[in-house]
């Protein structure tokens, strides 16, 4: 396993700055978030190239590129994938689409998405409906690309727990869709982590990982802060033959980044089994 931090701390900071700060850190790679001000999809070369460059200059590889928030045309969570708008749908499905295009452009084998999003003026059921018509549409995308899109259960959206994903995954067949298993969210959703790991472990691709309080409230913590038993989701990851990269993200923190990366890889790094 490796360690990695995502840029979506370094909304204040340029993405060549976040790229510095983080392997000055000590971390082994970075997540790229596919938003302004970092690496809104479709780049132009001039930005690709300078992207490439800070990344061999600080000797640091690519963890995921985080297609999550859509700040540059809409805000976290919208235009989200069961927008009840089908033109806002398309801008989902098209930013996704340039984010595995990117992914592949430098390099990356993953691109996390959001989980459909969050329910406004249609039920569940028409939702898990939508969403899946949309994924459809990139899946060829991301195959063609050799691309993993990866799907991430967050509360208070479409897919919470790990049951509706399960149920969710099983309407696809392709080795390109799995899962971004997000500690704290599976934690805040009354989950148990450490056992969900090994219970979904064909599904998990990438990691996402912050503290949460006991409260089991959605708020992202620097590890340490929280209740998360650190040492049990390692030891899980480690029973799965896990290897690939655990990306800590602490996006709440733009205000302090820095302090928040170097705080959370010093909790961390003896951990890692």
């Amino acid at each position: 396993m490796k360690l990695a931090f995502s840029t979506n701390a370094f909304r204040k900071y340029s993405i060549e700055q976040s790229i510095e700060i983080i392997a000055k850190a000590g971390y082994s790679a970075i997540e790229f978030m596919c938003d302004t001000p970092h690496a809104f999809p479709p780049l132009s070369t001039k930005q690709l190239v300078s992207i490439q460059n800070s990344l061999f200059e600080n000797k640091i590889g690519i963890s995921n590129l985080n297609g999550f928030m859509m700040c540059a045309v809409g805000d976290f969570h919208h235009p989200s994938w069961i927008e009840d708008d089908p033109n806002r749908r398309q801008q989902r499905i098209n930013h996704t689409t340039n984010c595995i295009e990117l992914a592949k452009r430098l390099g990356a084998k993953t691109v996390s998405t959001e989980p459909g999003g969050p329910l406004v003026n249609i039920t569940a059921e028409k939702g898990f409906a939508i969403f899946k018509e949309g994924l459809n549409q990139v899946i060829p995308i991301a195959e063609k690309n050799q691309i993993k899109l990866l799907v991430e259960p967050e509360p208070s959206l479409l897919i919470e727990n790990s049951s509706q994903f399960l149920k969710f995954i099983s309407n696809f067949n392709t080795k390109y869709l799995g899962l971004n298993f997000d500690v704290g969210h599976f934690f805040c959703v009354n989950e148990d982590p450490a056992i969900l790991i090994k219970s979904l472990k064909d599904h998990i691709s990438h990691v996402h990982l912050e503290d949460i309080a006991g409260n089991r409230v959605h708020q992202h913590l620097i590890p340490g802060k929280g209740v998360i038993n650190f040492v049990e989701i390692f030891k899980a990851l480690d029973s799965i033959g896990y290897d690939g990269f655990v990306t800590v993200e602490l996006y709440p923190y733009e205000n302090n980044p820095e302090q928040a990366a170097r705080s959370a890889i010093e909790y961390l790094r003896n951990m890692i089994c």
